[in-house]
């Protein structure tokens, strides 16, 4: 599905760090909306963490979600599965206070969170995303990606209200192939991004946190970071 116009009632554009915030960062601009980052850690298994057993971010107070199938087959119980989330927190306080200094998360009740990201493989992160997004109550939540396989956007049909992506190559291999440049984005790459929002927002006199916003969602705003071919 290609990108469209949408009409949204109070729009804060969500990026997944680090490589979504070049994309998310023109699309706040157009929007004349707030920018913000979702901070999420895996929770991983002692012994494997590269099996997610659930996501932690840091949100109003410490938001989470839990693999249940993953959680039974290893027999850790909800208290156990808490207690290794809280073990990331550290972290995910370390880089909002990098990203924002003291600045706390933007409310996102009531309001339609659009949710960006560089791209989409196989959807994992983008699912425990927008379970941790739907835990704080919002309006609406559009998932906007450049390039992602029609597989994994059919499979989120259920976790956001809309997913508007670009490109949809057949075969999919990964999301940088479809780049004509992907290098890292460095945690100080954010937060000055993030920096010269907030003051392009001040300058031009939507620095109120609580104001709404209303505008179209333009279909060139997320070919960045490269652009996908």
């Amino acid at each position: 599905m290609r990108l469209i116009a949408l009409d949204l009632h109070c729009p804060i554009v969500v990026a997944l760090p680090r490589g979504g915030v070049p994309v998310a960062m023109p699309i706040a601009n157009r929007l004349g909306s707030l920018l913000d980052v979702l901070l999420i850690r895996k929770v991983g298994v002692p012994g494997h963490r590269e099996l997610a057993v659930g996501a932690v971010s840091d949100g109003q107070g410490m938001q989470f979600v839990l693999n249940e199938y993953i959680a039974e087959r290893l027999k850790l119980s909800h208290h156990d599965v808490v207690a290794l989330a809280k073990r990331e927190v550290p972290e995910l306080e370390r880089r909002r206070q990098l990203y924002f200094a003291d600045q706390p998360p933007k409310p996102l009740s009531g309001k339609t969170v659009i949710l960006v990201d560089d791209g989409m493989a196989t959807g994992a992160t983008a699912r425990m995303a927008l379970r941790l997004v739907r835990q704080q109550n919002p309006l609406q939540i559009i998932l906007a990606l450049p390039v992602a396989p029609a597989s994994s956007i059919a499979e989120l049909s259920h976790d956001a209200d809309a997913v508007i992506c670009l490109h949809q190559p057949e075969p999919f291999h990964a999301v940088g192939a479809h780049y004509r440049s992907f290098d890292q984005v460095s945690d100080d790459t954010v937060a000055t991004m993030l920096r010269q929002h907030r003051i392009s927002r001040s300058a031009t006199s939507h620095d109120n946190p609580d104001e709404e916003a209303t505008g179209k969602l333009p279909e060139q705003s997320v070919k960045q970071r490269g652009e996908p071919e």
